[in-house]
């Protein structure tokens, strides 16, 4: 068996210990019992990047947005079948820069969309401008 890898829920953000075998078997939270993976990004905010980013072993690719950025409205049914199709290897989430000005300044965000790769926590990776579902894969590294 493998060493379990931590996990945090999309929808109360306990972090929860999976053995990376089970993560294609649809795990579910130990504390609220929702699924872990849900095939699509996970909404993140100021409250809650942190302790998502930092309590997920698997990469977590981050798309900083804007609703009035029409790059990142084309860009996003391409995130979302990203989403679809590489979890639970690879989480994605998403943030709102409108919503969370202060997250978007910490990490630099200048340009719409940008993508962030972090790993345990720490960002390893970033691309700017909007990318159709192929590059995305590529970029990720799938």
């Amino acid at each position: 068996m493998s060493q379990p890898l931590n996990i945090s829920c999309p929808h109360c953000l306990a972090t929860n210990r999976v053995p990376a075998e089970r993560l294609g078997q649809g795990p579910a939270c130990g504390k609220c019992r929702k699924a872990l993976f849900t095939s699509a990004p996970v909404t993140l905010n100021e409250e809650t990047f942190g302790k998502f980013i930092r309590n997920t072993d698997v990469p977590v690719i981050v798309d900083f947005w804007a609703g009035w950025c029409g790059p990142c409205r084309m860009m996003a049914p391409a995130f979302a079948e990203a989403a679809k199709r590489m979890e639970p290897n690879v989480r994605f989430a998403k943030v709102d820069t409108e919503a969370a000005q202060q997250l978007a300044a910490k990490y630099g965000i200048r340009s719409l969309p940008t993508m962030v790769r972090f790993e345990k926590g720490k960002e390893k990776d970033r691309a700017s401008g909007a990318m159709n579902i192929t590059q995305i894969m590529q970029w990720v590294g799938f």
